[in-house]
């Protein structure tokens, strides 16, 4: 016992995330294959269950089956569930429950839980765990309570209660899985395009669960107050606005003549290219008939699905940071500038390393897994990217080719959504077998770039 507990203690903080985040997985597979978890009381097969579980612990929202009429209440609470810990980190769960009984949290736990939620230093790790668990449920109860007047109205209470409590935790966790199907099956938010309370309030919980855990921290700290912030909350901050509104605008010119608008007034076509390049970012809600919109907007909401939210969120993608730092680096190659500067700081030297690293690796795996998926289900390459871009950057948006898929495109999709989760930086930690940073002491020769 003493050895396998030596053996447990070497392991590193990254392996035991992603050993976390596949138990979790595993767990939610057992419960959704029982019978009870469905309507029909019927068995679900593995990896019918595997993908479920897969898609709700890593926040995404890719479904084979609807969520409302496939799964009974018992499947959808284990869907509910599994969003909830995946979300905000499984690791955020075990220490505020280690917290709540009084325990000594080791050293060993808080490396563990600062690699989980991407903090800066160990110190204070427990106090900011504690921060985001309540943080967390605050928002997400009282985004229930003014769901609840949209939703009781037309449900009843108890259902209306239910309904609230489920999109808001989905919208908060940026997950993306509905109860819409009660309306129509599949439908995500399409009937309620027109609602703008509706629409707001989701939106809202989409951008502040995408913020991430320390850009609350930050803003709450330094009341608001711009000049005062970290400069990680400053980047955060101003390229989810760049993006929502550029998001906005440009679906709006691109399905301004189409079908997808037809019918539609000007606050209506509004509100939907709004809705559209907020929830791209990770949450996988839609108000616009996806299939029915032109490449051109596909393509470019593949660019906003690929971006995400922001680190230490419950989103995805390759995240807000990275995209500012790879941008940024190429405007200090045009000035002529050795190193990335923003808002009067210098970055890190490792930092462009890092995000051209995740990057790369995000591009590499699915221009890989899109040409397989494209090739063995016979689709277009623009829809098996889409399909593959939205799991691996955790939105579950999909074009309706997910519930038609084979096995192995099915199990694609699920590595790729853990992938996306966990974070390109910790799978390819977790597999490597040096502890430490090696420097190299190789002479320097110049090649030529460009």
């Amino acid at each position: 016992m003493e050895f396998v507990i030596n053996k447990l203690s070497k392991i590193s903080s990254m392996k035991k995330i992603l050993a976390g985040y596949c138990i979790l997985i595993l767990i939610g597979t057992f419960f959704l294959m029982l019978p009870e978890a469905t309507r029909l009381s019927q068995r679900t097969s593995f990896l019918d269950a595997f993908f479920t579980a897969t898609s709700a612990t890593c926040v995404t929202g890719l479904i084979r089956f609807d969520t409302y009429t496939y799964w009974s209440l018992f499947g959808q609470i284990v869907i509910l569930s599994l969003i909830q810990i995946g979300g905000i980190g499984f690791m955020t769960f075990a220490i505020s429950i280690i917290s709540f009984t009084g325990a000594k949290i080791g050293i060993r736990s808080r490396c563990v839980m600062q690699e989980s939620i991407a903090a800066p230093q160990m110190g204070g790790i427990v106090k900011m765990t504690k921060f985001i668990f309540f943080g967390s449920i605050i928002l997400e109860f009282t985004g229930a309570f003014l769901l609840s007047f949209y939703f009781c109205p037309k449900l009843g209470f108890l259902k209306g209660i239910y309904f609230s409590i489920f999109h808001s935790i989905s919208a908060f966790c940026n997950a993306g899985f509905d109860l819409m199907g009660n309306f129509e099956q599949f439908s995500s938010l399409t009937s309620v395009y027109d609602n703008w309370y509706l629409n707001l309030i989701i939106m809202l919980l989409i951008i502040i669960g995408g913020l991430g855990f320390f850009v609350w921290k930050d803003l709450i700290d330094c009341k608001f107050k711009f000049n005062k912030l970290r400069l990680h909350t400053k980047i955060v901050v101003c390229v989810t606005l760049l993006l929502i509104i550029f998001g906005t605008i440009v679906l709006f010119i691109f399905e301004y003549n189409n079908t997808t608008f037809e019918g539609k007034s000007l606050s209506q076509k509004i509100l939907m290219s709004l809705f559209q390049s907020t929830t791209t970012r990770t949450a996988g809600f839609n108000t616009m008939p996806l299939n029915e919109m032109r490449e051109s907007s596909l393509f470019f909401m593949i660019c906003l699905m690929l971006v995400g939210g922001s680190s230490g969120s419950t989103a995805g993608g390759i995240k807000t940071t990275t995209f500012a730092i790879l941008t940024l680096s190429i405007i200090a190659t045009f000035r002529r500038k050795k190193e990335v500067e923003c808002f009067g700081r210098r970055m890190e030297e490792d930092v462009l390393q890092n995000a051209s690293c995740i990057f790369m690796t995000y591009i590499i795996l699915c221009i890989i897994s899109s040409m397989i998926i494209s090739n063995i289900e016979n689709i277009s390459m623009i829809t098996s990217l889409f399909e593959c871009i939205s799991a691996i950057a955790t939105v579950g948006l999909t074009i309706g080719i997910t519930p038609e898929l084979g096995c192995v495109s099915e199990f694609i999709l699920s590595i790729l959504m853990l992938f996306g989760r966990v974070g390109s930086i910790t799978i390819l930690l977790a597999f490597s077998s040096e502890k430490k940073i090696k420097v190299s002491k190789l002479p320097h020769e110049k090649i030529k770039m460009g």
